[in-house]
């Protein structure tokens, strides 16, 4: 497995770098502090698994560099952290297309949980930090630093999503467009409209923003990699 983690703080990444040679034997973490050093690394290695990226990096906002990120790798999953973690700017890293956001003051083992989510191919967004102001969080499920559990109030029913319409999500989650999601899955423009208004019918949201979250809440993995 081969994670990229951008952060201009050298004590951050040497700390960081520790927690993630736990997700597997095999872990290779390459180092960036920057941006520019960043997109350099990525059109080098090309056999990337994970971007983890900070927001405040010394040449170019890190909102900007997911939004490049995605626009060049779309495959490629980026997980945000982020010393802040109001509700405005998990909305706009996830309207640029990250794949999941992690506050800076989570704990190792709240990152390992979130990490190994994104890895196998889900969502991972603090619950608490998408609450209505003034509502309290559900309570932990266990007290081990997993992530929340889905309530059973939002779970997806069986069958609600078909196996091509699941396929449309995954792509949908990722931030590709609908011309895009047509090319990869063979599709005609006004089909991949139908499902796309199918499965945004069947989560209860009105758009690509609020599927990400739907996707985390109910905690729905894809089967395929989106390597690539």
């Amino acid at each position: 497995m081969k994670i990229m983690l951008v952060d201009d703080h050298a004590l951050f990444r040497e700390g960081l770098r520790l927690v993630l040679m736990q997700l597997d034997a095999g872990t290779e973490v390459v180092e960036a502090e920057d941006c520019e050093q960043a997109f350099r690394l990525a059109r080098q290695r090309t056999d990337l698994d994970l971007v983890l990226l900070d927001l405040s990096l010394p040449d170019v906002s890190g909102m900007e560099a997911l939004r490049q990120f995605r626009a060049e790798y779309a495959g490629l999953p980026v997980v945000v952290l982020s010393g802040r973690d109001d509700r405005a700017t998990i909305i706009e890293a996830l309207d640029a297309g990250a794949m999941g956001f992690i506050p800076k003051s989570s704990t190792s083992r709240v990152m390992m949980s979130a990490l190994r989510l994104v890895l196998a191919n889900g969502v991972y967004i603090p619950p608490a930090a998408l609450l209505a102001p003034g509502t309290r969080p559900p309570p932990a499920r266990g007290d081990n630093g997993e992530p929340d559990a889905p309530s059973p109030a939002l779970r997806l029913p069986d069958k609600a999503l078909t196996e091509r319409q699941m396929q449309v999500l995954e792509l949908l989650v990722q931030g590709k467009p609908t011309k895009l999601i047509c090319r990869e899955l063979g599709l005609a423009e006004g089909t991949a409209k139908v499902h796309i208004a199918s499965v945004l019918r069947a989560l209860h949201v009105a758009n690509r923003t609020q599927a990400v979250v739907a996707v985390s809440q109910l905690g729905i993995t894809f089967r395929s990699s989106r390597a690539g």
